[in-house]
């Protein structure tokens, strides 16, 4: 790294690898509570295979036989992000509560690994560079957006109860920042499939952290104002 070009690609990837590791850790209360219970209880265990085929996805557009020169920062985040989720999917099979819940997940995982493995084929044998990248890129961009758009339900849930106990602040702080920092590498890159999707990441990571913002003094004020004796 000779130029402040490439100094600063550097330092916008590092940065989202670290936000995203806030991200990636934010499960953990959950599982300590199902490790503590033996039991998955209420807990779907879909997300997390959501976030494994996605981090999969954006880790074979990554590698440099995909993207031209390659995304090592994109690789190493979402490489992290896949190991993170086999764990919690592995945690989740082996508390579930019901054979059936087990099987499902099981049976999920393994159309998962199906759909990975197909992707990446097809990508192999039937696109050449730079097609291959685009096609790849597009899936991954797909995958991407659909993740940011999940927390728009826990979004409305806030808006309707006025409450913000079901979207935690650190964790739409991190959504923020992860988001921003990888825009600023794909625009640095000019890589349209990083920093579009990333883009939309930043822009509902900062929607959550307004209804936060507004939501949360309300709430406050609320159980501020409630009786101390009933």
């Amino acid at each position: 790294m000779n130029s402040l070009y490439d100094i600063s690609c550097f330092a916008a990837g590092v940065a989202g690898n670290i936000f995203a590791l806030a991200l990636f850790f934010s499960p953990v209360p959950t599982f300590k509570r199902v490790v503590k219970a033996k039991s998955t209880e209420r807990f779907d265990g879909l997300p997390y295979l959501l976030s494994l085929l996605n981090c999969c996805i954006c880790l074979w557009y990554g590698l440099p036989w995909v993207s031209d020169g390659g995304r090592t920062l994109v690789a190493t985040v979402n490489g992290t992000g896949a190991l993170f989720q086999l764990a919690y999917i592995s945690l989740f099979v082996f508390y579930a509560d019901s054979r059936t819940t087990r099987l499902r997940i099981l049976g999920l995982l393994m159309l998962e690994v199906l759909v990975f493995a197909l992707t990446a084929h097809a990508s192999i044998a039937f696109f050449d560079q730079p097609a291959r990248q685009l096609f790849v890129g597009c899936v991954s961009m797909a995958s991407l957006i659909s993740m940011f758009a999940s927390p728009l339900a826990v979004m409305g849930l806030v808006i309707r109860t006025e409450c913000v106990e079901f979207m935690p602040f650190y964790l739409s702080l991190s959504t923020f920042l992860m988001s921003a920092s990888f825009a600023m590498y794909g625009l640095l890159l000019r890589d349209f499939f990083i920093y579009l999707p990333n883009v939309i990441g930043v822009i509902l990571g900062a929607m959550q952290l307004l209804l936060y913002a507004y939501y949360s003094r309300k709430w406050k004020a609320g159980e501020s104002s409630a009786p101390l004796l009933a």
